[in-house]
């Protein structure tokens, strides 16, 4: 596998954030965004001020808003918003002329419908390429500041994933292997739901041993519905399972606990979308677990509850009472 110029499909703030982080390591980055107002003003300005406010951008990192000009890269790193991703890459594999190109998922979502994750969508539209996967606790600002961070990769390629880790990972990014594509990446999709969760809990002023009994409980719940979709016990234990629960629900910088932070303090789902310029993928993969959930007829009260939030109008009150209300029982996953 040849790793030469990188694409990265997607300037919000974690894209930016990669983009910087690599482009420091040397490597030669290409940064697309869908917005050529935007993608101007960040070439002038070398700052994303919309998503990554008061981080430069080297100079090296080259800016374009059309995708023709990703179609000659040796890696393609997809960070778009999980509703858009298969309308962009389908549109990219029109003009895509390499065809040796690997393709890196760096979106954490499930699909509505089909229940797919982002790497079989991306798969599914480049059947002949390696796919992998980058997951964890990884904060968009603080990978960009170059404070430590560990990650994981996965890859439908042993010795793809070990290439891949040489060649994005550093000492002060850490990228872990792992084979267990499916379950890392429902880690990493799940987790953004019950960050919602703990953000409503942290809005209703329940405290602190409530919170750690709902984040105990989620990473139960995760397990249970990820594994029932095919992923491996160990991946829910690891950077990408209860390493990303653990940021989302307990960090103030976590998009998605401050969804659920203005849904317990009482703003509604519009009010709080209506504001917001990024996209919390905690939202869309609700309606996504929910689904696939009651089509794995797997027992899942928290997800339930948040879709409840987001999707039928219950107020948290009402949501944190009836999980409180389960009957008490042993402790199991």
């Amino acid at each position: 596998m040849k790793l030469g110029t990188t694409a990265i499909v997607g300037a919000g703030g974690w894209g930016t954030a990669l983009s910087v982080l690599w482009a420091k390591k040397g490597h030669d980055v290409l940064l697309w965004g869908n917005s050529p107002a935007r993608v101007d003003r960040i070439r002038e300005t070398r700052e994303n001020k919309d998503y990554l406010p008061g981080v430069q951008l080297p100079d090296t990192i080259r800016l374009t808003s059309s995708l023709k000009d990703c179609a000659v890269a040796d890696l393609i790193v997809f960070v778009t918003p999980s509703t858009a991703l298969r309308t962009i890459a389908t549109r990219l594999r029109e003009v895509v002329a390499n065809d040796k190109a690997a393709v890196l998922s760096c979106t954490k979502g499930i699909e509505h419908g089909t229940g797919m994750r982002m790497s079989e969508i991306l798969h599914e539209i480049f059947p002949a390429h390696v796919t992998a996967v980058l997951s964890g606790p990884n904060l968009a600002a603080e990978v960009s500041h170059d404070l430590p961070t560990a990650t994981v990769l996965a890859c439908s390629k042993t010795e793809s994933a070990l290439e891949l880790q040489r060649y994005l990972g550093s000492p002060r990014f850490r990228i872990y292997t792992g084979e267990d594509l499916t379950g890392i990446e429902l880690g990493g999709a799940l987790k953004n739901v019950f960050a919602i969760a703990a953000g409503a809990s942290d809005g209703l002023r329940l405290g602190d041993n409530s919170k750690a009994a709902l984040v105990t409980r989620s990473l139960a719940e995760m397990i249970r519905l990820g594994m029932a979709m095919g992923g491996k016990l160990p991946s829910f234990y690891g950077l990408s399972g209860v390493g990303d629960l653990i940021l989302t629900c307990f960090s103030r910088r976590s998009l998605n606990w401050r969804v659920g932070e203005q849904l317990g303090s009482g703003q509604s789902p519009q009010q709080i979308t209506s504001s917001m310029q990024m996209v919390a993928e905690g939202i869309p993969t609700t309606k996504s677990a929910y689904e696939c959930a009651r089509k794995l007829k797997i027992e899942t009260p928290i997800i339930d509850q948040v879709y409840a939030l987001l999707y039928e109008g219950k107020a948290a009150t009402q949501a944190m009472q009836e999980l409180l209300a389960r009957d008490q029982k042993a402790e199991r996953i």
